[in-house]
């Protein structure tokens, strides 16, 4: 087997997807900027890449045609709850973000039974629109960072802005000594998300190598049929617990 990165733009992203897949490929990942354009050229979606409308994970199944699903949230989830033993049933979350990293995640979040789950963004409408297309599953609010007002048990950042070394712009408030900050992103070092949150008293502060590693083996489940044990994979990187 062979698992590599490959730099595709975007106007040749459905060409090489189609190429890749003639050429006897069992199966890929789509990460940022793809995770939405991608999402007409699959003959099937699954229902968790067709509620998050984005997808990560591209396969064929048994009768050959190619499946888009989402392993993001499921990623996201299991890092969460079985491996930093964190609650998310009858807590305040916030999630910052609202594009295609945040869709991949809400749905999951809200199966959850959180007591509220607030969308915060730069952006207020693109977080409205979040909340309102999530609405049916759960209580789901949205607001604009600079609006945003309380304090919250788990803090996820969905956005980008690890990318750039930067962290999202919002008030200590948000925070107090039992808030969990996550940030989706990774690196070799820490965030400037988790440094800010360490930096404003943040209970734990977690980068995504856990989530990263946990939505993979549910995307190899897809291609190979066979669920890797993630444990020895954590040790390999350092992601602890």
């Amino acid at each position: 087997m062979i698992y590599s990165a490959i730099d595709v733009e975007p106007e040749q992203l459905t060409t090489w997807v189609a190429k890749f897949f003639a050429n006897a490929g069992r199966g890929l990942n789509v990460t940022i900027p793809h995770k939405q354009s991608l999402l007409t050229m699959p003959s099937r979606l699954s229902e968790r890449a067709r509620r998050a409308g984005a997808l990560n994970t591209l396969a064929r199944d048994a009768h050959g045609q190619l499946v888009g699903d989402n392993t993001d949230g499921v990623g996201l989830i299991r890092d969460l709850t079985e491996h930093l033993g964190l609650t998310i049933t009858a807590h305040r979350i916030l999630l910052l973000g609202a594009g295609g990293a945040a869709r991949g995640v809400i749905a999951p979040l809200l199966e959850m039974l959180p007591t509220q789950l607030t969308i915060a963004n730069r952006t207020f409408e693109r977080a409205e629109a979040l909340a309102k297309a999530f609405a049916a599953l759960g209580p789901v609010r949205a607001t604009a960072l600079a609006d945003l007002q309380g304090s919250f048990d788990l803090i996820i950042n969905a956005t980008a802005t690890s990318l750039r070394g930067e962290a999202p712009a919002l008030p200590a408030s948000a925070l107090d000594r039992r808030t969990v900050c996550y940030d989706m992103g990774y690196s070799d070092q820490d965030t400037a998300f988790v440094r800010w949150a360490r930096e404003h008293g943040a209970a734990r502060a977690c980068m995504g190598l856990g989530m990263l590693i946990e939505q993979a083996a549910e995307s190899f489940y897809l291609w190979r049929g066979v669920r890797p044990n993630t444990a020895g994979i954590r040790a390999a990187l350092g992601v602890s617990p």
